[in-house]
């Protein structure tokens, strides 16, 4: 099953639509947000996906404040949003999702060995590892941000590099990082 991973959105509006548009395409029958989302109006265009049968996913990242406003814009698209961190079975496959600025606590959760696939946000960065445990190996999945870049006239680094996107295929494990 392929599982469609989005985070740190900013109110990119163009870039949600972009990515969601990918999982139209691809058929996604699930949908991760790890945060950072920042007004409801951009979780009500996930709206044509749940409307077609996707199950929306999300979490509150740093930058999340506006909570009862999110909460309800899930509520109307049918989505849920599971509060700072979402613990949840795909698939066969225990998922934990947290935004990700807690150091200790991503490390805590992917040590853990309680979960199948930790996702996480919050660098802007996209990344996956395996981390091979006793008990069971966790894939970690960092989606990138999905926001476009922005020049700094104060720094040299942009604060958001090339957006990007992530999709999961519970079946087979693979991971596919798709710039948008």
């Amino acid at each position: 099953m392929k599982i469609g991973i989005i985070s740190d959105s900013h109110d990119d509006i163009t870039n949600v639509n972009r990515a969601i548009d990918i999982f139209i395409e691809k058929k996604i029958r699930f949908v991760i947000h790890a945060g950072d989302i920042i007004s409801p109006p951009v979780i009500t265009e996930f709206k044509r996906l749940t409307d077609e049968g996707v199950d929306l996913f999300g979490i509150y990242g740093n930058n999340d404040g506006e909570k009862k406003g999110l909460k309800s814009a899930f509520n109307s698209v049918k989505g849920n949003l599971l509060g700072d961190e979402g613990k949840f079975e795909i698939d066969g496959l225990k998922f934990c999702v947290l935004h990700g600025q807690d150091l200790r606590k991503k490390e805590k959760f992917i040590q853990s060995q309680k979960f199948d696939v930790v996702i996480y946000g919050h660098s802007h960065t996209k990344h996956s590892e395996i981390s091979h445990g006793d008990k069971r190996d966790t894939i970690i999945i960092n989606p990138g941000s999905s926001h476009s870049p922005a020049k700094m006239r104060c720094q040299e680094r942009p604060y958001f590099g090339d957006p990007s996107i992530a999709i999961f295929d519970s079946v087979t494990k693979e991971i596919e990082f798709i710039d948008l």
